[in-house]
């Protein structure tokens, strides 16, 4: 067993974490790239912690920049083991209010200019997504959640849209009535996918900012409205953040969902037709079964 080591991925409006004992920015390079950001390391109640800023600090990458890739990678050559991703998000549902957090259990990736797998040509994998989320680590960012005095609301589908436009009032109705989902982001895929391929938990907390554009009453998203919710939203992310080494620290059993284990059988490509440069690539990532 292995000890746990906690990732944040902050989304908007979270560009830092208060608190952290022996705090130091650090430059990770990965075989993709230069991540979003140097990324904050340190412990928080004795756990080993690592925050990303997943739009850098200052926000300069847009939802379909953002090196996912790298930030994953870099991630996970640190030694995280349970990633928690913290990002805003609009709802489709009138009980999921601004100001709500919604721990997603399902997604629709509807993002289509991002790379999103860490296998290819030279290294062929297929992993399954069919449950995106670990539920372990969900429930822990629901618990610390709702302990720093957050309406949660624990389950629901994240719509993925490219962006960095928001929704036409058409889509928005298409989303929420035809398709079912309850939230909608720009930026939590591939995010999870890549999460998965890299055998680590991953948890994602929406963060409601606004109705989108379907709430007959609400009319279209106001950006000056999201920012003033976004600040609300940080503190109580960072409130929440605080919450989950007590949770979460200490010697770390195999995931009983299996994520830790994503890579098991999922390689098909055999040893003698893998491609040594891109194996070079995935020496954090997929290491324990390479």
């Amino acid at each position: 067993m292995s000890d746990t080591m906690i990732g944040i991925v902050g989304g908007s409006g979270l560009y830092n974490i208060d608190g952290l004992e022996d705090a130091a920015w650090r430059a990770v390079e990965t075989p993709w790239g230069a991540p979003s950001d140097e990324i904050l390391t340190g412990t928080l109640g004795g756990v080993p912690m690592a925050f990303l800023p997943r739009h850098g600090r200052g926000h300069v990458h847009s939802p379909t920049t953002v090196p996912y890739r790298a930030n994953i990678d870099a991630l996970k050559r640190l030694g995280v083991t349970d990633v928690v991703s913290l990002s805003a998000c609009g709802s489709f549902r009138e009980e999921m209010a601004p100001g709500d957090f919604v721990v997603v259990d399902q997604f629709i990736d509807r993002t289509f200019a991002r790379e999103k797998s860490f296998f290819g040509t030279g290294c062929v994998a297929h992993v399954s997504v069919a449950h995106p989320t670990c539920a372990r680590l969900g429930a822990a960012a629901a618990e610390a959640a709702r302990e720093a005095g957050v309406t949660v609301h624990e389950g629901g589908t994240y719509l993925a849209m490219e962006g960095p436009q928001f929704s036409t009032a058409a889509e928005s109705r298409m989303y929420r009535e035809a398709w079912g989902a309850h939230v909608i982001g720009m930026t939590n895929m591939p995010e999870a996918k890549l999460a998965r391929e890299a055998e680590l938990c991953y948890a994602s907390v929406a963060m409601v900012t606004d109705y989108d554009s379907w709430h007959p009453e609400h009319g279209s998203v106001d950006i000056t409205e999201i920012v003033a919710i976004l600040t609300g939203n940080a503190d109580r992310a960072r409130e929440t953040v605080r919450g989950l080494p007590p949770r979460l620290g200490g010697a770390r059993a195999p995931c009983p969902h299996g994520c830790d284990r994503a890579l098991e059988h999922a390689i098909l490509t055999g040893p003698d037709a893998r491609d040594p440069a891109l194996l070079a690539r995935l020496d954090a990532v997929a290491g324990r079964v390479l």
